[in-house]
């Protein structure tokens, strides 16, 4: 069998998941940010968090060589934040209100969590690179609820009762 790439690309969107902001700043100090959903956790001891990103962006050579990045998790009232760093030549920054992290990584004002991350180590990966942080720090808003993205859609999370609840075994 023959894998065709947009077949596979939407057989993946068949699985849920959270809608992340990547931010960094460029060897000039300008601040960068892209929209991601291949965001997960790769060790806790040290902390490591990943993320895939696309040789193809705009962005990706300065992501490619930064020293720090912060990924920020997006709450379910936030698609609007995810459409800006998804877009395609506009100014991202443009009227937006942000703090600095570490080595001067953009962190967005609102979100659902953030983790601030130094470079650890980047892998290449077919037509993206897997770039691998250490969490510095991080903040969780516990209340809040996350932007899910399935089937190329925003989608709120149900959660389910307690008792509906079941364990998930790993082989």
């Amino acid at each position: 069998m023959t894998v065709v790439p947009l077949e596979f690309r939407k057989a993946l969107g068949h699985f849920v998941t959270g809608v992340t902001v990547v931010t960094t700043r460029c060897a000039m100090g300008t601040p960068q940010g892209i929209t991601a959903n291949s965001f997960t956790s790769v060790s806790l001891d040290p902390p490591l968090v990943s993320v895939n990103l696309s040789r193809t962006l705009a962005s990706f050579q300065h992501f490619r060589s930064c020293r720090a990045f912060a990924v920020h998790l997006l709450g379910a009232d936030q698609q609007s934040t995810s459409s800006r760093f998804a877009a395609h030549g506009t100014d991202k920054w443009s009227e937006l209100d942000y703090g600095r992290g570490i080595m001067g990584v953009p962190i967005l004002p609102d979100r659902l969590g953030v983790f601030v991350c130094s470079f650890y180590a980047s892998y290449e990966a077919g037509d993206h690179e897997i770039l691998i942080g250490k969490v510095e720090n991080f903040e969780i808003n516990t209340d809040a609820e996350p932007l899910a993205f399935f089937k190329g859609n925003y989608h709120g999370v149900i959660e389910t009762s307690k008792n509906q609840r079941s364990s998930v075994a790993v082989s």
